[in-house]
């Protein structure tokens, strides 16, 4: 049942190529027709864009079409969604539900025109080669108020094809929140696991930290993905500004002079061009009053 399953695909493909009449040694093809600068590049998981640019030589009427097998075991399928330039010409493909598999995918994009034929554009991809890996995920830090440690810990990027902490190294990069434009204090590459331990050099600072991972085994894109978004953690010192300190003095400075004003209002005469306060002070045994003088004008 298997030898007649493969000589149909070999049969189907075959018939393909056939049909259009394309090839690198189609002798009747235009040259340099063929599409140029092919790449394709899978994010968030199971979706994937493929863009080219139309070969420089081929004519303006030619129009392309993609075909690709994701595995042995599959059938090979046309493009669902293209992505057209101004012309209405076909110059990228995007594929929903993308199934990262170990064996290498199968590529092609043949064109037609009126005036020739065009040649074909064909390649293998590993597909996790070409996957744009998330930033981790629930990204953590708590922080010892009696120690200078501070354990940070993440989950893994979401993939489809694999659920091992190992297969993952990762970036971690950690700056002053007060100037985040600034040069990195601290940065670490650490190979799978999922928490790492941070020391403090200032326990008075807020910090900035982000994130990024990359394939360290198994079948994981070597480049490093997308960084996570900041997340703060730390305490910060809040130290009073200039305005602050300048409004507390001059608040102070007015109810020193409010109670200054208070308590000599208790009794005053004008006396020899000044203000002068009167206490009353009863004298023991004698029953007569003396004359407390202090003098106000300083505070008036």
């Amino acid at each position: 049942m298997v030898a007649p399953l493969a000589f149909i695909f070999i049969a189907q493909w075959m018939l393909l190529i056939t049909q259009l009449c394309v090839g690198w040694n189609c002798t009747n093809c235009m040259n340099r027709s063929a599409i140029e600068n092919f790449s394709c590049v899978i994010y968030n998981v199971s979706l994937m864009n493929c863009t080219w640019q139309a070969g420089r030589d081929a004519p303006g009427d030619t129009q392309y079409f993609l075909y690709w097998q994701n595995s042995r075991d599959d059938d090979e399928t046309e493009c669902e969604l293209y992505v057209k330039d101004e012309n209405g010409r076909n110059m990228g493909c995007r594929f929903k539900n993308v199934r990262i598999e170990t064996q290498k995918s199968y590529f092609l994009v043949n064109g037609s025109s009126k005036v020739s034929q065009i040649q074909f554009y064909d390649e293998y991809i590993q597909l996790f080669k070409i996957e744009k890996l998330m930033s981790p995920s629930n990204i953590t830090v708590n922080c010892d108020e009696t120690k200078n440690d501070c354990i940070i810990q993440w989950q893994r990027p979401q993939i489809s094809h694999s659920n091992k902490d190992k297969c993952f190294k990762y970036e971690i990069n950690i700056k002053y929140k007060d100037n985040p434009e600034g040069k990195t204090i601290y940065t670490s590459i650490q190979e799978g696991g999922n928490s790492h331990t941070f020391q403090r050099s200032n326990t008075r600072k807020k910090y900035l930290l982000k994130m990024r991972a990359a394939g360290s085994a198994c079948f994981v894109s070597p480049a490093w993905g997308e960084w996570s978004t900041p997340a703060e953690f730390g305490n910060e010192e809040i130290i009073p500004s200039s305005e602050s300190i300048l409004l507390v003095v001059a608040v102070a400075t007015l109810l020193v002079t409010i109670v200054a004003i208070l308590f000599c209002k208790r009794g005053l005469y004008y006396s020899g061009g000044h203000y002068l306060f009167r206490d009353i002070v009863l004298e023991p045994g004698i029953g007569k009053t003396a004359l407390a003088v202090v003098e106000c004008s300083d505070w008036l």
